[in-house]
């Protein structure tokens, strides 16, 4: 049995991207904030995202030369998609991409396609062996998570930033929840690493 992480940056007043649904905010140069969130990132057997991620990110990481880039593609990927398989895994094998595809990159192309119901899909999903399942953004897919209560545990890098407005993860609650913090980590530029388990 696996359990689920939700990785999300947040800017300081609560959200996880601005109304376009960008987060360039979140690049900072902290090598230390960095070296967390790369490290969380390898501590998983599998990477989780809806559609829109999906076919930002399986054009890139392919060919990036991020520190992310290794697990981003190392590590197998399942999409949540209502439009098929073929359909979703075009953005793995139809975008050009410029630079040699890294070790792992065929990973984006054989990505499980769950077009089931959300919360039997991750069910089905937990109930393997291995390390934990990471979820990556984009917000509506977080937001699906949370409301159905499947995150066992919150990874949320917050960042000294406030951006006034824009998107919040918690949004869609039909009652408050509370949380209990596991870790808490200050890093040098500023950023916070915290670290909550539903209470």
């Amino acid at each position: 049995m696996r359990e689920l992480i939700l990785k999300m940056s947040m800017s300081l007043d609560g959200f996880v991207s601005d109304l376009e649904g960008t987060n360039r905010w979140m690049f900072g140069s902290d090598p230390e904030s960095k070296a967390w969130a790369v490290e969380t990132t390898w501590n998983a057997s599998l990477h989780i995202m809806g559609s829109r991620s999906f076919q930002a990110m399986a054009p890139f990481w392919p060919t990036s030369t991020m520190e992310f880039a290794p697990p981003m593609n190392q590590i197998p990927k399942a999409v949540f998609s209502r439009q098929g398989g073929r359909a979703v895994l075009k953005a793995a094998t139809a975008t050009p991409q410029t630079g040699k595809p890294l070790p792992g990159a065929e990973s984006w192309a054989e990505a499980y396609v769950a077009s089931g119901d959300l919360a039997e899909e991750i069910a089905k999903l937990k109930a393997e062996e291995g390390k934990p399942i990471l979820a990556h953004g984009g917000v509506t897919f977080a937001r699906s998570l949370v409301a159905q209560g499947l995150v066992d545990q919150f990874a949320l890098a917050v960042f000294p930033t406030a951006l006034g407005k824009g998107l919040q993860l918690f949004s869609e609650l039909a009652a408050p929840r509370s949380f209990k913090l596991v870790s808490s980590k200050a890093f040098p530029g500023g950023a916070m690493a915290q670290v909550y388990r539903p209470a």
